[in-house]
């Protein structure tokens, strides 16, 4: 149930900054699931204390591109994207199975 949850963690440069500075972590999860319920998977899964959840629906955007054999269009589905604030000393190590 929880991996279903969370679908994957994002990792730019700009969630690398706040997973450095504030101990937040950014997790692309299901459209459904509510904050109780991405609390309870973070810690099931990676076995941390949770201190907040904080949710945001992304919308969806067109995409244009110039091909040899014309325009193509296109659009990226929406998604929900959720920032998550842990405890003092806690961390996550998305890098630990490489």
């Amino acid at each position: 149930m929880a991996k279903t949850i969370l679908i994957r963690p994002i990792i730019t440069e700009k969630a690398e900054q706040l997973s450095e500075g504030l101990n937040q972590y950014s997790f692309v999860v299901h459209k459904q699931a509510n904050k109780v319920e991405i609390r309870k998977a973070v810690e099931q899964i990676y076995g941390v204390s949770v201190e907040a959840v904080n949710t945001m629906v992304l919308p969806s955007k067109s995409k244009v591109r110039n091909t040899r054999s014309g325009i193509q269009r296109g659009r990226v589905a929406s998604y929900k994207k959720a920032v998550v604030t842990l405890g003092e000393g806690e961390e996550l190590d998305f890098y630990g199975d490489i």
